[in-house]
C-alpha cells in the first residue's frame, strides 16, 4: 500500500499530503511522515512547489487534530473507555493521558513530532478532558510546523534517497527524545534537592 501511496505523489501531490496528514492526526495507518518526504524530494527536482507541499500537509494536519479534539470533547470518557478496549490502543491512550495530567500544552506541542504516535490520542484526550481549546491550539499549531518543516525540509535536502532521509530524522528524533528527557530528569532532580533542603532548614 505504501508503495502504491507514493507512487501518487507527482500526480495527487497536495491532495494526497493534505489527506494523509489528516488522516494520520486521527490515529489512521497511513504512512505521512514518508510521503511529506517523498513531496520534498519532487519539490528538489521541480515538480511540486515548496509552499504548496507545506501548506498541504500542514492544513491537513491541522484539521486532524482539532478534528480529533473536537471527536474527545463530543464523545467524552464514554468514547476513551471504547477506545481502550483495544489492549495496544489502551496503552497508548493511558500515556496520553499521563501527558496531558502532567504537561498540557508541553504534551500537545511535543506530541506533535517528538512523540508523534501519542499525537492522536493526545487529542481525543484533551477533548474529552475538557482541556480549553485557546490552549490546545497554538501549542497544537506550533507543534505541527515543525513536523512539516522537518520531513519536508529533510526530503527536499536528500532528493532521490528518501531512506537515508527517514533513516536520518528518525536518528535525530530519537537525540532529541533522550536530550528531552535527561533535561527533564536534571530538573527533577534539582527541584528534589532544594526540596530536601528546605526541609532540613526547617527541621533545624
Amino acid at each position: 500500500m505504501t508503495d502504491w501511496l507514493l507512487a501518487l505523489v507527482p500526480t495527487w501531490g497536495l491532495w494526497l499530503l493534505a489527506a494523509t496528514t489528516f488522516l494520520s492526526c486521527l490515529a489512521l495507518p497511513v504512512p505521512s511522515s514518508l510521503i511529506m518526504l517523498t513531496a520534498g524530494g519532487f519539490v528538489a527536482s521541480g515538480d511540486l512547489v515548496l509552499w504548496q507541499v507545506a501548506g498541504a500537509a500542514y492544513v491537513g494536519a491541522i484539521l486532524g487534530d482539532n478534528a480529533g479534539f473536537f471527536l474527545g470533547r463530543r464523545g467524552g470518557a464514554g468514547l476513551l473507555e471504547k477506545l481502550k478496549r483495544n489492549p495496544k490502543r489502551a496503552g497508548l491512550i493511558a500515556r496520553a493521558e499521563t501527558q496531558m495530567q502532567l504537561k498540557g500544552r508541553i504534551a500537545v506541542f511535543l506530541t506533535r513530532w517528538l512523540l508523534s504516535p501519542l499525537g492522536p490520542w493526545v487529542n481525543i484526550a484533551g477533548g474529552a478532558a475538557g482541556f480549553p481549546w485557546r490552549r490546545f491550539i497554538l501549542p497544537e499549531a506550533a507543534g505541527e510546523a515543525v513536523w512539516v518543516t522537518a520531513y519536508v525540509g529533510m526530503g527536499f535536502a536528500f532528493a532521490g534517497n528518501i531512506e537515508a532521509a527517514n533513516d536520518l530524522i528518525g536518528s535525530a528524533l530519537g537525540f532529541l527524545g533522550a536530550f528531552g528527557a535527561a533535561l527533564a530528569l536534571g530538573f527533577w532532580l534539582r527541584a528534589a534537592i532544594r526540596q530536601g533542603r528546605r526541609a532540613n532548614h526547617g527541621a533545624a
